[in-house]
């Protein structure tokens, strides 16, 4: 029973938003059939007077509503066929549905399953490289750790004056001596006054060589930055280090700068590039006192530009002094390429008759080829005309290729 009023549940038609079920399309045609036999007994009521008509009238129409009442039946066998051959493919769409989201749900299981060993993996690497840039972290920890002992070493040896003047000459010469060529400067050399530079660069021209000094005044800067760090009054100490920085550019101007014997500009190499911008940065007036005098500070990396503009000066000096022997130089190089165009010439020309020569050879190849063909066939007659103009081309070949032969080519 339930199966049948699921059936008839089914809908069969639809009007605008009317479903129409099955069991209502039967209902409606029951309903069609009682109106039928209700007018059927209305005629048979109100003609009385034929009841035999009426009666043989009535049992056509029984005879009628039953055939009518067979194919209500078999139209709703036919539907409730429809019903069943609809459930039966619901209910095989229902299994394939099922079946596909099985699969896709096993799919979907193998790539999270996949997914997984692979963010796994991948966390994996991601721990050994944190443990890998851990140990470099470490490392530069170390490293740290040593260079911080390398600086409180070297500022052990910046607070000793003879030891900080070593550190500074040694900067200074190792820039000097990866820029320059040896015998362009000299370390330590006595002028006419008796007084030693640090260092000397020769410059081209017979022109007088330039003084650097690598001595730099840094007592009152340290006391300076002790003031600084300690949160004290730093102006004690600025001012002994401007006082300290005026008496060495002082006694460089004086000591370094002879007419005629050094240039007329003297260097004061600073060996730190922090040191040079601070004093660039809030001394202005050495700076200014500095250009007066003559004296320009030089970081390391100016002091290197320098170098690097003195070395393109002694490059150039030296390309023109030597110019005249690369014009002498270009001149025979000419004198050779126009000696290998000419017999080049020459050659181009022997090789020119030579060609002729061999297409007269290969035009009397063919002839003695075609000669000989013909003899292999027995083909002997020829015109006396044809021979005649073949001796004379013979003749005429042989007086042309005489010269030719008498000339040596």
């Amino acid at each position: 029973m339930d199966s049948v009023s699921d059936i008839f549940a089914l809908p069969v038609l639809t009007f605008g938003n009317r479903v129409i079920s099955a069991g209502e399309v039967a209902l409606a045609a029951i309903g069609v059939l009682i109106l039928l036999l209700a007018l059927l007994l209305f005629r048979a009521i109100s003609n009385g007077r034929k009841q035999v008509a009426a009666r043989a009238l009535a049992e056509a129409q029984a005879v009628e509503m039953q055939a009518r009442m067979a194919e209500v039946q078999k139209t709703q066998s036919e539907i409730t066929g429809q019903m069943q051959a609809f459930a039966n493919l619901v209910e095989n769409r229902q299994s394939d549905m099922m079946r596909s989201v099985s699969e896709r749900l096993d799919g979907m299981s193998q790539r999270m399953g996949q997914s997984i060993t692979e963010s796994t993996k991948n966390t994996q690497e991601s721990l050994a490289g944190l443990q890998e840039r851990l140990a470099v972290i470490d490392k530069a920890q170390n490293n740290i750790t040593a260079l911080s002992d390398q600086v409180s070493g070297l500022q052990s040896i910046l607070s000793n004056k003879q030891t900080r003047g070593v550190f500074g000459q040694n900067r200074m010469e190792t820039i000097i001596k990866d820029g320059l060529p040896m015998g362009a400067y000299a370390f330590q050399s006595t002028l006419s006054n008796g007084k030693k530079p640090d260092c000397l660069i020769f410059m081209p021209n017979d022109t007088p060589p330039l003084a650097i000094d690598a001595k730099f005044p840094l007592e009152a800067w340290n006391a300076m930055r002790e003031a600084e760090a300690a949160d004290q009054d730093t102006k004690p100490a600025s001012q002994q280090f401007a006082r300290d920085m005026d008496v060495h550019i002082k006694a460089i101007s004086e000591k370094y700068l002879i007419a005629g014997e050094t240039q007329d500009t003297a260097f004061l190499f600073v060996p730190s590039e922090s040191i040079f911008a601070d004093i660039h940065e809030r001394f202005e007036t050495i700076v200014q006192k500095a250009h007066k005098a003559r004296v320009v500070i030089v970081s390391p990396s100016l002091l290197m530009l320098s170098v690097q503009v003195v070395q393109s000066v002694l490059k150039d000096a030296r390309m023109r002094e030597q110019a005249h022997l690369i014009q002498n130089e270009v001149l025979r190089l000419m004198e050779d390429v126009g000696r290998v165009d000419e017999r080049v010439r020459k050659l181009q020309s022997q090789f020119n008759m030579a060609a002729k020569d061999v297409d007269d050879i290969l035009i009397s190849t063919s002839k003695v080829t075609r000669r000989g063909a013909k003899i292999e066939g027995l083909d002997f007659q020829e015109s006396a005309a044809e021979t005649g103009s073949s001796d004379k081309k013979t003749n005429v070949g042989s007086a042309t290729s005489q010269p030719d032969l008498l000339s040596g080519s």
